[in-house]
């Protein structure tokens, strides 16, 4: 429910950041501030800076931000309305009662997941009667036990078109809800049918474990294979982990675990006891990576052994990187061509299984090896492009000090394929981007993103040409706005006619986000940008980038988009956070903090947007 801004405001007032941190850790003054241990990574100095007066907390070390509801919801589990409760009874006040619309609203959503439980229940059933035999079957011969069925909830959707809309009509549930719920497919000449129909049905769970949406699988040479619900009020497939509910507990006592391929990997590594969960036919996400970091610092991600599998790992790995914190990372095994964890625990069972787990690479380690195998490194060319590659990936850590630390990592590797020097007599020589003199290496001096080279390389990247295309882009597909706005909000163009073009664009589009690329050309010739507009969205301009024609896809133009930002806004966007990190650091204001979080939430977007879009 919404809340009155100042029943918040006066609960903020009354429940100082500085009382609940200090119910977890020693509090130590610092003027009129306080410095404490970091709850949201492994913290070994106090590093989290809370400001009473400015009602927030943020931590330099891992980027960790928030106010006072926030800081109890992340650190003990709680939903948002749970959180509010906790800190009503803190500071003596009652919580206002939710308005007529705000109760409509919960209930419609409470009735959503009501509807999609009794379907599972009916799903359930099915499997257990003469229809679902096959499905019964199936599961048994992949060695699943009676009480895993039951745990998962596993089910048959029979192979009939309205088999579950007559069972749900007999419940008193009307079609329309079965649509919204993800249940029922409505066709274009208005006619339904059952959106899952001839397939073992693993009903996909929120963290609480309340049903929202099903996977299914269809048993022959169907297709597709696999099929998840659509979206729906309850279910948003990029930020649902399958199995999460059944494995909390256990990865949170134990300390591991596995992020698996499929719904049947995750249940016959439950089923020996190793706590697992799926992303939903897509790699991993940032959602999902953070809400495995909720339960463990370093989940091991085991995907199969196939192409595909080792595709997925490695786009995990590219989503991962920029998220980054110290304490927080992935793990990565490698399973042997043609095996997945389902077929290695029925072969190997689970001390073999966990044999893998305790020899789990780092990230690091998948990093090197996925450039080391990228071709071969046996010239002095291949091996200089191998090293400008992995070097290039890490920029991409938000982080400074894990960037730092992964920079000293892969320059001690650089280092060690270097040819021996011992026949050398010059007693010192250029090492690549460093020096080797006296028998030591020394990295080399990291330039600072702000200084006057760096910003030349990035003006001179960031040509004319290619501002025009990003904004020719924008005014064709405005809808791209809705993904990418703030990352363009603090991308400035070098010209300064353009950048105020850049802003007018946000500006209209802010106060009417529904206008299409017509409307919004209106608006700016409106404005007198006729000329400009009419120049960037003529034949030559567009004849340097496709997917900023206007017969371009979204998808299309979102890929060419944040490939081109990313290419020749990156080093602005660093140089601009780097600033805007020092000013936080030393002013420690809510205006500033937030600058610095925004710049870093649009560094962390464009540089794995392009990954995105492989996985859709």
């Amino acid at each position: 429910m919404a809340l009155p801004q100042g029943f918040l405001d006066e609960l903020r007032d009354r429940v100082s950041v500085s009382s609940m941190v200090g119910r977890r850790h020693a509090l130590i003054r610092k003027g009129r501030e306080f410095v404490s241990l970091c709850p949201f990574h492994s913290d070994s100095k106090p590093s989290l800076n809370i400001v009473d007066d400015k009602g927030f907390y943020h931590c330099f070390a891992c980027g960790a931000h928030g106010d006072v509801i926030k800081f109890v919801m992340e650190t003990e589990g709680l939903s948002f309305m749970e959180a509010i409760e906790q800190l009503a009874g803190v500071a003596g006040m009652e919580v206002p009662k939710e308005t007529p619309e705000e109760r409509q609203r919960a209930e419609r959503t409470r009735s959503l997941q009501e509807v999609v439980d009794l379907a599972c229940r009916w799903y359930e059933r099915q499997l257990r009667t003469s229809i679902g035999d096959a499905g019964l079957r199936y599961l048994r011969e992949r060695g699943l036990t009676e009480e895993t069925i039951a745990r998962f909830r596993l089910g048959w959707a029979p192979d009939d078109r309205k088999a579950l809309q007559r069972a749900m009509k007999a419940e008193g549930v009307e079609v329309d809800i079965l649509v919204e719920a993800g249940l029922v497919k409505r066709y274009d000449d208005g006619e339904t049918g059952d959106y899952m129909r001839g397939r073992v049905l693993f009903p996909i769970t929120d963290r609480r474990g309340k049903v929202i949406a099903f996977g299914g699988r269809v048993l022959g040479d169907g297709q597709p294979k696999y099929l998840n619900s659509p979206d729906t009020p309850l279910f948003h497939k990029g930020r649902v982990l399958y199995g999460l509910a059944q494995a909390r507990e256990a990865a949170h006592k134990s300390g591991t675990l596995v992020v698996a391929e499929g719904y049947m990997d995750v249940i016959a590594l439950a089923q020996v006891g190793i706590p697992s969960v799926a992303p939903l036919g897509t790699a991993l996400t940032e959602d999902q990576i953070a809400e495995l970091w909720k339960v463990v610092p370093e989940p091991v991600v085991c995907f199969d052994g196939d192409t595909a599998g080792q595709r997925a790992a490695a786009r995990a790995c590219d989503r991962a990187l920029p998220m980054l914190t110290p304490g927080h990372s992935l793990r990565f095994i490698v399973l042997p061509e043609g095996e997945d964890p389902d077929s290695l625990t029925r072969r190997d069972g689970p001390s073999g299984f966990r044999r893998l787990l305790e020899a789990a690479e780092p990230l690091v380690d998948r990093l090197w090896a996925t450039e080391a195998t990228a071709g071969p490194v046996d010239t002095p060319e291949r091996r200089a492009d191998f090293w400008r590659r992995v070097r290039e990936r890490i920029r991409v850590i938000a982080d400074r000090t894990v960037q730092q630390s992964y920079s000293d990592e892969i320059e001690a590797r650089i280092e060690a394929m270097r040819p021996s020097r011992q026949n050398r007599s010059d007693g010192g020589r250029s090492a690549g981007r460093g020096t080797f003199r006296d028998g030591k290496w020394t990295p080399p001096p990291v330039e600072p993103p702000g200084s006057r080279a760096s910003r030349a390389r990035v003006d001179t990247a960031l040509g004319q040409r290619q501002q025009q295309i990003i904004l020719a882009t924008v005014i064709h597909h405005p809808g791209l706005l809705d993904e990418l706005g703030e990352t363009l909000a603090h991308l400035e163009l070098g010209d300064q006619f353009l950048d105020k073009l850049r802003r007018e664009i946000l500006e209209i589009t802010e106060a009417d986000p529904d206008l299409d690329a017509a409307g919004l050309t209106d608006h700016l010739k409106a404005l007198g940008y006729s000329d400009t507009v009419n120049g960037l969205l003529g034949a030559e301009a567009l004849s340097h980038a496709a997917f900023a024609r206007p017969s371009a896809t979204h998808s299309e133009a979102r890929a060419g988009l944040i490939e081109l930002v990313a290419r020749v806004g990156r080093g602005r966007l660093e140089r601009q956070l780097a600033e805007a990190r020092r000013i936080a650091e030393e002013s420690m204001t809510e205006a500033d903090m937030d600058r610095m979080m925004g710049l870093r939430k649009a560094l962390q977007q464009i540089t794995v947007g392009a990954s995105l879009e492989d996985a859709e």
